[in-house]
């Protein structure tokens, strides 16, 4: 969905959902209405968000909003980055190709195995003991 350059898109990644919007402006990008760095102390998360902008050589070109919820932080960046992915594709269709090589457009179907009954988790059983 697009409204006079604004290009907005949602990403999913296990438990998380993240709403993009994409202005054009200097780069500014603002999480949950904190600044990146103050809301992705991890510096290997903040990579995972900014890649398919560095990938597209964009990473000035956009100031991005994002609202995202649930999961953690992890998944809230692959959430990200997908949502980034698709706003990008909407703003120049010709970037689907490098984004869609990269992977980064790719819903990632991944979830948690749920807990088997008899068990102690997904996999794991109790202790066996013998005597």
């Amino acid at each position: 969905m697009e409204s006079a350059n604004q290009f907005y898109a949602t990403g999913k990644r296990k438990s998380s959902v993240a709403k993009v919007w994409l202005m054009p402006g200097t780069g500014k990008i603002i999480v949950n209405n904190r600044e990146l760095d103050e809301y992705f102390d991890v510096p290997a998360n903040r990579n995972v968000l900014i890649s398919p902008l560095i990938l597209t050589d964009k990473n000035d070109a956009f100031d991005i909003k994002i609202t995202v919820m649930g999961g953690g932080y992890t998944g809230q960046a692959g959430a990200i980055r997908q949502g980034v992915s698709k706003a990008l594709v909407l703003s120049d269709p010709d970037l689907r190709g490098v984004l869609k090589s990269a992977g980064f457009i790719t819903r990632d179907a991944r979830q948690k195995e749920r807990k088997k009954y008899g068990q102690k988790g997904a996999r794991a059983s109790f202790q066996f003991s013998k005597r």
